[in-house]
């Protein structure tokens, strides 16, 4: 819930308990969930896994404890085991950097027993585990890991690692392949499916699993997801092919555990993501994106795909929503799903079979729902739910309900009774071909005509995203505790609204998304509880587009953050993880730039005259630190006044808390000065 509180803080926010990764035990006995707080010392968060009841009556029980905490990919055995990943260090080997078992950054798989006890190894390969995937019935499972090219085994993986350590290489060499890093990492060695039957045993290892793509070079399935039939006899991929650039694909592909054989399931011409197999193993649930055009937006569909003949149908086909995280009902009869929906993540439910085939109803509206499990019963699916004022807790729907409002589990785990202080409304506004523009607006409850508050506007990133959720790392809380209102504006381009929504931002970033910004901004300020006079503008990634954007065709607001922004398209073409991508929407930049320099913000850097705060991380990407590095040497270059906040142990995302803690420091500072005329205060820190 959400009231009064003037002490609230980013060190308050940091000790809320982070949960993700929400799983329910084959009997539906147990929940499963990872609760991230900070370490021991402060300086990146950990996680561990927390066992919850769902009846509701068992006090929640901290299930693991690890120095180097546990990472997000588990899963369940049919046995009720738990499989987790963990970069923690085997008790049972003698430490050494070049063995595999020893401790080492990365993570290997483990094993949690049903009954409680010491989790055991499973396997610990130098190149990591990557994504998990379990059979439904069977003790089978797949993951991702990353071999040296030559390396057959993860032995001789370790030993070819080993090697390079000695003689002090780090390079790489790339040949064919493309894209060659992805967030935060490169993609070399190359990447591989492997698959195993788990021994029975309370010691025993998993010692020989089986390289389904032996010298592929596939994008893991830790970003493009996984599953296997129920019987354990067939594993489904969403598989990264190049082809010729640009044709980016992720096809399905099924592999054969017995023989490895590979077939592919669709036609390569779309994105296929996140596949979810039947509980009769006869067909697959996975998304379907288009890849759009110069004329059309992209789209996303649910289908169904027939393991057998590759054969699909699209499901909920008449909903103008873009669907996302397919999980089946246990008789196979349904699949839920969430989809962003005006301000929202709602669960849907869409039928498969019987008379009432591919009926959609939806089950929760408010509110943003992930991590959806269904009970073995039928009867309920538990979920993890936030809102833009509380962070993510347990909840319980009915299967069958309607718009229904989800009851959250007491004996969760605890927030430490801390509340914040936002008062959360939802607003509209109106933009100039009379779209209706929604917005979330979080104010401090004492701000009144008489003493309104100063307002900063969040633009959201994606720029296919939508504000909906608690934010980590944009916490509006945090600027109301110190007396700002924040505006959460969701124009053009934005996902929840329709395709249309979409359509009317697609090719044209610098239009509609700007003016419907500006439309959302005008609306909120006729309140009289906010300050038209002392206003700012913040946003990362295409928020941090839209942010430069701002700041070279406006002067009306005092300030304005921009944070892991593009600025000069062309340039961030050639740089950023997946380039080629950006070609579907803004064409060839080698035969036809005109595009990329219509939408670049650098185009107006004569025209800027608002301060601004320019932050990026140097292990960002995605939108690589070249963008902020020529945006800073622009903004000096034409004497704007700007600071530049720089990171370079951090991605696209400011993710260690003391980073975290130096970021909104900043960020609060910058604001003072310019929008409350409170002299900047350095961080001390920095």
């Amino acid at each position: 819930m959400t009231g009064m509180s003037e002490t609230f803080d980013f060190d308050r926010m940091l000790a809320l308990p982070r949960l993700s990764s929400l799983r329910l035990s084959p009997d539906g006995s147990r929940l499963i969930v990872s609760v991230a707080r900070p370490d021991p010392e402060g300086k990146r968060m950990a996680a561990s896994l927390w066992q919850v009841d769902p009846a509701d009556t068992l006090p929640a029980r901290r299930l693991t404890r690890s120095v180097a905490g546990e990472a997000g990919a588990t899963a369940f055995l049919p046995d009720g085991s738990l499989l987790f990943t963990s970069s923690r260090p085997d008790p049972d080997a003698k430490p050494d950097p070049g063995t595999p078992g020893s401790e080492k950054a990365s993570h290997a798989l483990w094993l949690l027993p049903p009954d409680g006890g010491e989790a055991r190894l499973l396997v610990a390969p130098e190149g990591g585990v990557e994504g998990l995937a379990v059979a439904r019935r069977a003790p089978v499972v797949a993951f991702g890991s990353r071999l040296h090219v030559g390396a057959a085994t993860f032995a001789e993986d370790a030993e070819r690692a080993k090697a390079r350590r000695e003689a002090g290489v780090t390079a790489l060499l790339f040949e064919d392949d493309y894209p060659v890093r992805h967030w935060d990492h490169w993609l070399a060695p190359r990447r591989h499916l492997f698959v195993a039957a788990l021994p029975a045993g309370p010691e025993a290892r998993l010692a020989d699993a089986r390289d389904l793509e032996p010298g592929a070079s596939t994008l893991s399935f830790e970003e493009t997801g996984a599953d296997i039939t129920p019987d354990g006899r067939t594993v489904i991929v969403a598989r990264n092919d190049t082809g010729g650039l640009p044709e980016i694909s992720e096809d399905l592909v099924a592999y054969d555990v017995a023989t490895g054989e590979a077939r592919v399931l669709t036609p390569g011409d779309a994105w296929y993501d996140v596949p979810a197999c039947s509980p009769d193993g006869r067909s697959v649930a996975a998304i379907r994106v288009t890849r759009g055009s110069a004329d059309t937006a992209q789209r996303a569909w649910l289908v169904l795909v027939d393991l057998a003949t590759g054969s699909q149908r699209t499901l909920a086909a008449d909903l103008d929503r873009w669907p996302n995280e397919p999980v089946w009902a246990p008789d196979g009869a349904a699949i839920f799903f969430t989809a962003d929906d005006d301000g929202h993540v709602a669960v849907y439910r869409v039928e498969v079979g019987g008379d009432d085939d591919d009926r959609v109803s939806r089950l929760v509206f408010e509110g943003a729902c992930s991590d959806l499990c269904p009970a073995p019963d039928g009867r309920s699916l538990y979920a993890l739910r936030s809102t833009i004022g509380t962070p993510p807790r347990i909840v319980r729907l009915d299967a069958r309900g309607v718009d229904q409002v989800p009851v959250e589990l007491v004996n969760s785990v605890d927030e430490g009774g801390i509340v914040t202080p936002g008062i959360v409304e939802r607003l509209n506004a109106t933009a100039a071909d009379g779209t209706r523009i929604a917005s979330w607006l979080v104010r401090p409850a004492r701000a009144s005509a008489a003493k309104p508050a100063p307002l900063v506007v969040f633009v959201h990133g994606g720029p296919l995203g939508s504000w909906n959720t608690w934010h980590w790392r944009w916490n509006a809380h945090i600027l109301v505790a110190r007396g700002y209102a924040v505006l959460g504006p969701d124009p053009a381009i934005s996902l929840g609204y329709g395709q249309a929504m979409i359509q009317r931002g697609w090719v044209d970033w610098s239009g509609a998304p700007f003016t419907d910004v500006m439309a959302a901004v005008d609306g909120a300020l006729e309140r009289p509880d906010l300050d038209a006079s002392r206003t700012a503008l913040m946003g990362g990634s295409f928020g941090g587009y839209m942010a430069n954007w701002v700041a070279g065709n406006t002067d009306r607001f005092r300030a304005i953050v921009t944070h892991a922004s593009l600025w000069e398209l062309r340039g961030f073409h050639g740089t950023t993880d997946t380039g080629a991508f950006w070609e579907y929407e803004m064409g060839d930049p080698y035969r036809d730039p005109a595009r990329y320099v219509r939408e670049s913000p650098s185009e107006h850097i004569g025209t800027i005259h608002t301060p601004m705060l320019v932050i990026h991380g140097e292990q960002d990407f995605r939108v690589p630190v070249s963008e902020a590095l020529r945006l800073w040497t622009d903004l000096r270059r034409h004497g704007v006044t700007a600071k530049f906040l720089y990171f370079p142990d951090e991605n696209h995302w400011i993710l260690k808390p003391a980073n975290g803690r130096l970021w909104y420091a900043t960020v609060l500072a910058f604001l003072d000065e310019h929008v409350l005329g409170i002299p900047f205060e350095r961080p001390a820190l920095l």
